[in-house]
Parts: structure tokens; sequence; C-alpha cells
């Protein structure tokens, strides 16, 4: 298991750091989140042109023809310019098309979404159980023979612009992934403004048309893929909020002196290190065994738990070293505060986490 980046994964990080770095700064992310859609387009061409919205879609279907590893590559880029563009949301939603689906709904949303053209998106959590790879959102045949999903689904990201939904439900025979229109009959929309200024909706189904797209491990697949992408969003979001305490400490003086010489602010800037490298190393793992069809044993879950836990310390104490200033919230560094604790708080807080990861080693076939 070999950590260090390639010499393509190295151009990937480089190339979306150029493209996040000068199409997202400060005041651009601030407009846009004053805009309708909360989605800076320009943005999402800008990434389509570059071949990296599609940069884990298969070479046939318009795609990178690369893999999770750069996906996670490119989504901590992501997190370090705390873009707003539903990038894990789209990439893992035609992902899971191109795995599991027919031909017809890969030449359907594949191809498109590789070219930027749509946007795609996961219905994953719902309002009850913590646990997102047992929902209780459920899906059966009609009378015609066709999939209808009754249920409901929290916080949907990026469902007002969404050309379908990847949904997770229970059938007769366990769990699956279906294809919904959000905007399809049977289906009602809340939309509502998240932690990170972004539009996310609760979705409700009422016998609501769905296109099947897989069962078996499928949900599981999905759930994996989208916990180590939040976990990189995470691990970039930290890194840059890091960043930017490390500079400002370094300038900002009392009693004649920087405030980074202050054994307290050094201990707090200490603590943000380690959990970030810890939050790496785990990181990169669960990249590493799922982008090369390995067992990943509790490998999500761990790098999730880290993402969560170590993710929050860190932002917080981020805002706090930077005393009276880290209260504006027209400051950049609240928004990485803003983004640390959604992104903690998606697909289960780490109490959740670390029931789920409890119940996974107590299996006597876990896999550490």
């Amino acid at each position: 298991m070999d950590f260090a980046f390639t010499e393509e994964q190295t151009a990937i990080r480089d190339l979306a750091a150029d493209i996040f770095t000068g199409k997202s700064g400060p005041d651009r992310v601030r407009a846009v989140e004053a805009s309708g859609e909360r989605i800076d387009r320009d943005l999402w061409r800008e990434l389509a042109r570059a071949g990296l919205v599609g940069i884990a879609l298969p070479a046939e279907s318009g795609g990178g023809g690369l893999g999770f590893t750069e996906l996670c590559v490119l989504l901590e880029q992501q997190g370090r310019s705390v873009a707003p563009v539903p990038l894990w949301e789209t990439a893992l939603a035609a992902a899971a098309i191109a795995e599991f689906g027919t031909p017809e709904q890969q030449r359907s949303y594949v191809a498109p979404t590789a070219a930027g053209e749509l946007f795609l998106t996961v219905g994953l959590e719902e309002f009850g159980p913590a646990d997102p790879t047992a929902p209780e959102t459920s899906a059966h045949r009609s009378a015609d023979g066709t999939w209808v999903v009754t249920g409901a689904k929290a916080v949907v990201p990026a469902a007002h612009i969404a050309t379908r939904v990847v949904v997770s439900a229970a059938t007769p025979t366990g769990p699956g992934l279906f294809l919904v229109d959000p905007a399809g009959a049977g289906v009602r929309a809340e939309t509502n403004e998240t932690t990170t200024r972004a539009l996310a909706a609760n979705l409700t189904f009422d016998n609501a048309p769905a296109e099947h797209l897989a069962d078996g491990d499928s949900v599981q697949w999905l759930v994996s893929r989208a916990e180590v992408a939040l976990a990189a969003l995470q691990a970039g979001v930290g890194a840059a909020a890091t960043a930017q305490a490390v500079t400002y400490l370094n300038e900002r003086r009392q009693f004649g002196r920087p405030l980074s010489t202050f054994q307290a602010v050094s201990h707090q800037l200490a603590d943000c290190y380690i959990d970030l490298e810890a939050m790496q190393v785990t990181l990169w793992q669960a990249a590493w065994l799922l982008g090369n069809g390995e067992d990943p044993g509790t490998a999500v879950l761990v790098a999730k738990w880290w993402a969560t836990d170590g993710g929050q310390r860190v932002v917080h104490r981020v805002q706090h070293v930077h005393g009276g200033i880290g209260v504006d919230i027209d400051y950049p560094v609240h928004r990485y505060l803003l983004w640390g604790k959604q992104i903690a708080a998606t697909l289960g807080a780490a109490s959740a986490d670390l029931a789920r990861l409890g119940d996974l080693l107590a299996r006597p076939e876990a896999v550490v």
C-alpha cells in the first residue's frame, strides 16, 4: 500500500488547485452564496472542460477513465477552497450509474455528467436510522410492473438542480439503489438552506416512479464511497483553515511579538497538525483500498470517524485562535467552520460512526 501520489494524481491535484484558486476566491464564493441556486455554474463548466467532473468515470462514457482515489484528490482541493459546486454528489451518483446501470441509463446520465451538462445527487440519509446502509425508505413493483418508491430522504444536496437522485431503498429482497426524478410525480421537496449556506431538500416519496439501478451490495458500495469522499473534502477544509490560521498568527502581534510564538497558541496548532495527519493517513488508506477493489474492512469507518471528530476539532480550534475576528461571519475562516461542521454531521455524527464501527468489529469475519 503506497500513499505517495503518482505523477497522474499529482497533475490532477495541481490542475484542480489552479482552477479552484483562480475561480473560487472568497469574493466569488460570497457572490454565489447570495444567488438563488447557490451553485457556481461557471466553475462547474471550467471543471468539466478540464475533464475533472468525470475524472473517475469510464473513458467510453466521456470520463477520465481513472479511479476513486483520483476523485478524492480532486475533492480535497475543493475542500481547500470551499467551492460551492455539488461535486462529490454528482460524481458518485454518476459512478454508481456507470457501475450498476443499464447501457441506456449510462448513455442518458453518465456521458452528460462527464461533459458538465447535468447535475446528479444522492439520497442516502433519513430522519430515523443512523446507519445509511439500512434504509427505511422502501421500493416495490406496482401493478404494471414498474418500480415505485415510498418514504423520505433528509438533506438531499443540490436536489433543486439535479436531473436524478440516486436513492437507497429497502426491497423485498434487500436494499437497492433507484433513480428518481426529484421534480417528478409522487415527490414532494422541501428545500432549505444548510449550514454551509448551500441548498438541500427533504424529499418525500409517495409511490414515486423510479428506475431500478442495482441490488446486492450496491448501497454499501455507494455509502462507503460517499463517506470517504466526505473525508477527502474535510481533509481539504481542515488543511486550508489551519494554513489561514498560521498566516494570521504569524502576522498578528501582541506584546511586541507574533501570536504564533505564544505557547498556548502553538499548542492549539500542534493539535491541529496531529488531527490533520490522522485524517490524511486514514483517508488515503480507505481511498486506496476502495480504489483498488480491496475489502476496506474497518478503514472506511475509521476515516469517516477521523474526518467527523478530528475535522470538527480542527475548524473549532482555528476559529478560536483567530480571536475576535473569528466571530465575524464575513471573514473567510468562518466559512471553513461551517463546512467542517456540516461535513461532520453528514451520514451520521461521530457517535453514530463509533457505534457502526463497533458493530463491524464485533462480527467474526471483520477485517481490521
